[in-house]
């Protein structure tokens, strides 16, 4: 008996990376029998036996004796004389049964099939790789990095799987060079030229989460929820944490002993500024605690418009407003509240809407202080220059020329 070994002929699947043997096997088999229906005309007189642990196959056909000269279809049928050429204790009605050799199918054949089970297989492949990954975004992944690109680096998983990593999901201070080692959540996974496409991210909050998971054993374990994640990746993000268990803190068990968890979370974000809150359903409490490090006076709500004026003292406004006013945006996202910030002042230290001075500036100007919350001209003067040219999109002479007029208006 002659058995080929599929595994030594077929040297492309001696590393199978995500498709399990019986699966191998069964496209093995389906392939075979494809190639006997092209030859005998039908397979369902024929039985394919593919060995799972060492990849032989056995090809068995059976046909039924007919009378010399009575049979009407060869592929099923054999006439007498022809049988007992084989076994000579064969009557008519038995069952001839013989071994079809993978090599009488001819080298040409044998080929095709060849290419044909190379296709399926890496089509399966894809399947199972876009199955496995489709089902972990939103998960931590780690790779290593292959190919560094302009617009993307390549990464590959432990399995080898390509993963992409685009600049627009890299933290701007990320540096990588190839072998590094590299962690980011499945941001999305597509199906592309047939081909699966996974993209990882940096700058997702996902990615904050998972790393708060690995990091916090009472966020794993489910003592402390955090509610919200928002940020500007290599900047600054703000996360809003609870607990339903009075003894824990959660905003203590989140940063640890002397800072001992969260620095772990800043080093891999690149030193980007993580503040953790105490989540709360009072409205007026979240928004002050949103806007730490600054401390806030006073509030006033608009429930309706979704809209907060905060007062602080002037040597707060720039710790509510932050470097480039990442502060103060973070912390509208993060509240969903619409937030103006204005310098606190008692009566003899009025202060001056910046919207009244629209006859003598332009609007794309105003609007640009208020973008990074400077609503009021005493607000605007307690920043210098340079301050203002970091969190503006202005021209240094611009913002010179309204501190000019600002002043004038208080002299």
């Amino acid at each position: 008996m002659s058995n080929i070994n599929l595994i030594d002929s077929f040297q492309e699947f001696k590393d199978f990376k995500n498709i399990d043997r019986p699966t191998v096997i069964s496209v093995l088999e389906e392939v075979f029998r494809s190639m006997i229906r092209r030859r005998f005309g039908t397979d369902e007189n024929c039985d394919v036996i593919v060995n799972p642990d060492n990849g032989d196959l056995e090809i068995w056909r059976t046909r039924v004796v007919v009378e010399d000269e009575f049979s009407e279809d060869d592929d099923l049928e054999i006439e007498l004389a022809e049988a007992r050429k084989v076994d000579a204790d064969l009557e008519v009605g038995d069952d001839f049964i013989e071994e079809i050799t993978l090599e009488s199918f001819g080298r040409r054949a044998i080929l095709a099939a060849r290419q044909t089970l190379v296709s399926k297989v890496l089509e399966l492949e894809k399947d199972e790789i876009f199955k496995k990954y489709k089902d972990r975004v939103g998960e931590l992944v780690t790779g290593e990095v292959y190919q560094i690109w302009k617009k993307e680096t390549l990464v590959l998983d432990d399995d080898g799987n390509e993963l992409i990593l685009p600049k627009t999901e890299q933290i701007p201070a990320d540096y990588f060079k190839k072998g590094d080692s590299i962690r980011a959540v499945v941001h999305k996974v597509d199906m592309m030229n047939a081909s699966p496409k996974i993209i990882i991210s940096r700058t997702a909050p996902e990615f904050l989460h998972r790393l708060f998971e690995l990091e916090v054993p009472e966020i794993f374990d489910g003592l402390i929820t955090i509610k919200k994640i928002v940020r500007e990746p290599g900047e600054r993000a703000k996360v809003a944490v609870e607990s339903y268990d009075d003894r824990i803190d959660p905003v203590g068990a989140c940063v640890g002993m002397k800072g001992s968890r969260i620095h772990g979370i800043v080093r891999e974000l690149r030193n980007e500024n993580i503040d953790v809150i105490n989540f709360t359903n009072n409205t007026s409490l979240y928004i002050t605690r949103a806007l730490s490090p600054a401390k806030i006076s006073s509030i006033k709500l608009d429930e309706e418009e979704k809209r907060a004026e905060v007062y602080l003292q002037s040597d707060q406004v720039s710790l509510a407003i932050g470097r480039g006013g990442h502060n103060i945006k973070l912390a509208g996202k993060l509240t969903g509240y619409e937030i103006d910030v204005y310098r606190e002042s008692d009566e003899s230290d009025e202060d001056v809407d910046i919207e009244e001075f629209s006859d003598e500036i332009e609007s794309w100007i105003l609007d640009e202080f208020k973008r990074v919350g400077l609503d009021t001209a005493r607000s605007v003067l307690a920043l210098n220059v340079d301050e203002l040219i970091k969190r503006t999109d202005l021209e240094e002479q611009t913002i010179i020329d309204v501190i000019q007029i600002f002043k004038s208006e208080f002299e």
